[in-house]
């Protein structure tokens, strides 16, 4: 080993605190498998088993900057999303232990923090107010005071102080810059001090300079006692030294993991020298791609990682006779499932021109490998690369494991057996339950686990104020997302008005109020379509926080029914007011407007509904256009109830029209009172609208009932529907 990769990992090691390299994230057979449509030999489709990760195992030393890294199509954010639980319970298999206990998937979430690679962040709220409001989210009831200290800490060790009261901004409005928003996302998912950090590409997008001041952040965070696993691609040099651990992953196969330094030493093991001022970790990559591009594939490498024997020669790299490949006897490998690369071809024609391990001479295999797995679980400075002496032991010692390994976040099938690495998806279970009570977790640690308090860190009723708070400010910085609304329904109301002045008691007036009474109702409904983008530019947002228990998702729903609550009775008013006298409109004013505010409140409701089901606005905008077609064609002003053939007349029921547009009609027309020649009733009557008084009431219970139902399913959708896992 050269004296500068000893000099470089010096760097790291001295820089902030001691490195605690005891605990941190230890993984055991790590496998993802998906079904694919793919064309067998045939031409045929089949669903075919693929592994997106195949029998992974490794290590992430606690205190340190774990980075996995690997070429396009590595299954890098897939390791990530596995050891994070972001992927659905039946799709993966393996172990995960985090500082010497199992962990389940929801254990996972409440020590960890998981940063995306995109920033989502509310654009009108400052550095020091999101921040303020993640301490609300995570802290708890502690004293306002120390949130304060805790928030102000967090600034000046992110580097943030003079972008302390700036706007996050996004593509309308300026704000902090890409390292500064990184940074403050960063930052929010940190500020209750998580023992478990995952971070996807956080330098994707960014400068130079601002992807080392990130790295540089995340890596004072790690030495202050955290483990730290990020994906990177391609760092810099000054990046490189930031990083204590690499792992190395190339079509979801392990190919490396040790020190970066160590990457010179296993490539003089494989038989490859690192040309002169090269970096090693990229021309490393590079041999990956070689050997994938190759009829050899990862697989070798992967052997060469896991057992020590050396892979064949690219013949690119050194000619070999093809008479010494053909000659050699076939493979007595155990069987394996199909990897990505393999599965992508169809088949594996290459399975006849792969080298066999067992082919290969005693001198091909390196026994100059050192353990870097002691005893204690603890790892040091100075140890390297995890490798075990023979394929065969390497299984007898992964089966030992699988058969004394609790019930905890991945747990393996009894009947798997030996030779086969890949257990079937279905063999993933989870018994959050067995784990806290199993008596082979190690003392101490397992009782950490045990005791980490409630799932939310506060009540219902402090998070619905909390998010309150939230979008009242964000309302108040963005007032045109309301009071464009407030704007439409002033002017069309002053037309209405002005349109249909002092209509007279004939039939033309009749029919005049008939057309306000629909357009009205229309004109409410379509007043509600701008909450179908804003909703789903916040949906990301409600994934992202929910992901680890920040708030509820029925706290969310109620907290914004409120917010909308006080806005939508200011735009029924408005409308209101302007329209009644002008028109001479009859009966009771109060219900007049109610009647105005449920109709806004369950239309509404509906819209969100749809925004939380739909996966971009463009959708959105086509399905609440299309509704609002089919419930205008069926709320009885075309066709009357009695008119409407029975096997439509479910739609009649189910439009959210109807109720509003039949109770404004009986507010009008439910007296004896003569309108011209026609009494009130009888109007009613040639509109197959029942006149008895107590219906009157019933439609405006039942656009309540709209509301709530919307707002259920809305609630159900986020619940159930809005998680940021894999399948």
């Amino acid at each position: 080993m050269n004296s500068t990769d000893s000099r470089g990992l010096d760097m790291v090691i001295d820089i902030g605190k001691p490195v605690n390299m005891t605990g941190g994230l230890e993984f055991s057979g790590l496998t993802y498998t998906v079904i694919k449509k793919m064309k067998d030999i045939n031409g045929a489709w089949v669903n075919q088993e693929v592994d997106l990760l195949h029998d992974i195992s490794g290590y992430a030393p606690k205190g340190c900057v774990t980075a996995v890294m690997g070429p396009s199509g590595a299954g890098k954010s897939t390791f990530l999303d596995g050891l994070a639980g972001r992927i659905a319970s039946g799709s993966l298999v393996g172990r995960v232990v985090l500082d010497g206990a199992d962990v389940s998937p929801s254990l996972i979430k409440r020590t960890s923090a998981y940063i995306m690679q995109d920033d989502r962040l509310f654009p009108m709220l400052t550095v020091y107010e999101t921040l303020m409001f993640a301490a609300d989210f995570r802290l708890g009831p502690i004293p306002r005071a120390e949130k304060r200290q805790r928030v102000e800490s967090l600034i000046e060790q992110l580097g943030l102080s003079s972008s302390r009261n700036t706007y996050i901004g996004d593509e309308g409005t300026r704000g902090v810059s890409g390292g500064e928003r990184r940074r403050v996302s960063i930052g929010v998912d940190i500020i209750h001090g998580p023992s478990l950090l995952f971070l996807d590409e956080p330098t994707s997008g960014l400068d130079s300079t601002s992807a080392h001041s990130v790295i540089e952040k995340v890596h004072n965070i790690a030495r202050s006692g955290s483990t730290v696993i990020l994906t990177i691609h391609q760092p810099s040099s000054r990046i490189l030294l930031l990083l204590d651990h690499l792992i190395v992953l190339a079509r979801g196969q392990l190919m490396y993991q040790g020190p970066p330094r160590d990457v010179t030493f296993h490539l003089d093991r494989m038989g490859r020298k690192v040309p002169k001022s090269g970096n090693a970790i990229e021309y490393f990559i590079d041999v990956v791609q070689e050997y994938d591009q190759s009829e050899l594939g990862v697989e070798v490498l992967a052997e060469f990682a896991l057992t020590g024997v050396k892979p064949p020669e690219l013949a690119s790299h050194k000619e070999m006779p093809a008479s010494s490949v053909n000659s050699l006897p076939p493979a007595a490998l155990p069987p394996r499932r199909k990897s990505r690369r393999q599965a992508s071809e169809g088949h594996d024609d290459r399975s006849s021109k792969r080298l066999p391990l067992q082919a290969l001479k005693d001198g091909d295999f390196d026994h100059s490998v050192r353990s870097t797995w002691n005893t204690s679980r603890s790892w040091t400075a100075t140890q390297s690369i995890t490798y075990t002496p023979t394929r065969k032991n390497a299984d007898q010692r992964v089966l030992a494991r699988r058969s004394q390994s609790p019930a905890g976040y991945y747990t393996y099938s009894s009947e798997i057996l030996q030779g086969t690495p890949t257990p079937h998806s279905s063999d993933y279970t989870v018994n959050e339950n067995d784990y806290m009570t199993h008596s082979s977790l190690h003392p101490g640690t397992a009782a950490t686990y045990q005791h980490l308090g409630p799932k939310f860190t506060n009540s219902f009723i402090s998070e619905t104020w909390i998010l309150m708070r939230r979008n009242f400010i964000i309302i108040r910085r963005t007032p045109e997302l309301f009071l464009s609304r407030l704007l439409v329904l002033t002017v069309m109301g002053i037309m209405m008005a002005t349109l249909f002045w002092h209509p007279k008691d004939n039939v033309q007036g009749i029919t005049n109020r008939l057309s306000f009474f629909i357009f009205t109702v229309c004109l409410f409904f379509f007043s509600s379509n701008d909450a179908v983008p804003a909703f789903i530019q916040e949906r990301f947002i409600f994934i992202r926080e929910t992901s680890h228990n920040a708030y509820r998702a029925s706290s969310y729903t109620i907290a914004g029914l409120i917010t909308y609550l006080p806005f939508l009775a200011l735009q029924a008013a408005v409308y209101a007011i302007i329209v009644w006298f002008p028109l001479k409109l009859k009966g009771p004013f109060e219900y007049f407007l109610l009647v105005l505010y449920m109709s806004l409140l369950s239309t509404n409701s509906f819209v969100v509904f749809v925004s939380s089901v739909v996966p971009n606005y463009i959708l959105g905008y086509a399905a609440v256009i299309a509704f609002t077609a089919l419930f205008f064609l069926f709320c009885g002003y075309f066709l009357d109830s009695h008119a409407i053939p029975g096997y439509w007349k479910w739609m009649h029921y189910l439009s959210t029209m109807t109720y509003p547009y039949e109770g404004l009609l009986m507010n009008e027309y439910q007296t004896t009172k003569p309108f011209g020649n026609i009494s009130g009733n009888k109007i009613l009557e040639s509109l197959g609208i029942d006149i008895e008084k107590n219906l009157k009431w019933q439609k405006v219970y039942i656009m309540l009932g709209w509301a709530v139902v919307y707002r259920v399913l809305f609630y159900i959708v986020l619940r159930f529907f809005s998680k940021n896992q894999r399948s």
